[in-house]
């Protein structure tokens, strides 16, 4: 049997064990959260449009939101590695490259256009241009935005490679103009003859007047992408991640659909996004070294 010292000291080595394990389960419930909103195209442009969502939020959940967007897809990934934002509004890569580098980040939310939770990216040239096809690629440089952006980099790299064996690092020059509209922009202009970018996105510019759809050509679509996730960290209580789930999937605010360019939210998780780590494997690229 144990003596009381014994047991004394047996239970008191138990409670300061399970202590901190019962106050990570806890988790956070800051009075500020930090959303961050993918940096896709003009940042002053992003922030303006964010207000509608900003107002929702905080009326919603009751706290003060503060919207920001990085200066790029690496930064935005590294501040939520880090814990300096809550909740981001990723690309579908750079959200696979975040889960790689924070593994307790949880997707929870996708965006739902034309009743699919899935948007394609568009291959372009210029209209009249050099390229005429994609074959006419080869030796040419071609347009592509942030180097961890889905569908203005990764997909149609994979689509030129797996569908036209046309290899960035050989038979062609990549060149990174950074966000979605600056590709169009170049493309239009003749800067460089092909370039991609999101379809949906195009579309955005197009009926804007930011985009003359005569100035282009619409080549080819790449296959299916899931959409935008977004994502929490999930250190935070249980209650404020359930209260930030449903602000999102419940959300029924037109305009601020619109700024996501979305009919509404769904769920989702993780294993959506496994069709991505298939695009990395055809291009042969290492997730843990990449930034």
């Amino acid at each position: 049997m144990l003596n009381r010292r014994r047991f004394q000291f047996i239970a008191a080595v138990t409670l300061a064990a399970l202590l901190p394990l019962g106050a990570h389960a806890e988790g956070k419930n800051p009075s500020k959260l930090r959303v961050a909103l993918l940096p896709d195209e003009n940042a002053a442009t992003i922030i303006q449009n964010a207000q509608p969502l900003k107002r929702y939020l905080e009326q919603t959940l009751k706290k003060e939101i503060e919207v920001t967007v990085t200066t790029d897809y690496s930064s935005m990934i590294e501040a939520m590695r880090f814990g300096r934002i809550e909740v981001a509004y990723f690309g579908p890569f750079s959200y696979v490259l975040a889960k790689s580098k924070a593994p307790n980040i949880e997707p929870f939310a996708v965006g739902v256009e034309r009743g699919s939770p899935t948007y394609q990216s568009v291959l372009i040239a210029t209209a009249g241009g050099p390229v005429k096809t994609l074959a006419d690629v080869r030796g040419k440089p071609f347009g592509f935005g942030d180097q961890a952006s889905t569908s203005s980099h990764l997909a149609p790299r994979a689509h030129l490679l797996k569908n036209h064996q046309l290899n960035g690092e050989t038979d062609y020059r990549p060149v990174h103009l950074g966000t979605h509209d600056a590709v169009a922009r170049a493309v239009q202009a003749g800067q460089v003859p092909a370039g991609a970018l999101s379809k949906t996105i195009l579309d955005n510019l197009i009926a804007k007047g930011m985009v003359d759809a005569n100035k282009i050509v619409q080549l080819e679509l790449s296959a299916p992408i899931p959409n935008y996730p977004i994502a929490m960290q999930g250190n935070l209580t249980p209650e404020l991640k359930e209260a930030i789930r449903a602000a999102f999937l419940q959300m029924k605010d037109a305009e601020i659909l619109k700024s996501f360019r979305i009919e509404a939210f769904a769920a989702t998780d993780d294993k959506a996004y496994d069709i991505l780590r298939d695009t990395a494997q055809i291009l042969k690229l290492d997730l843990g070294r990449m930034k």
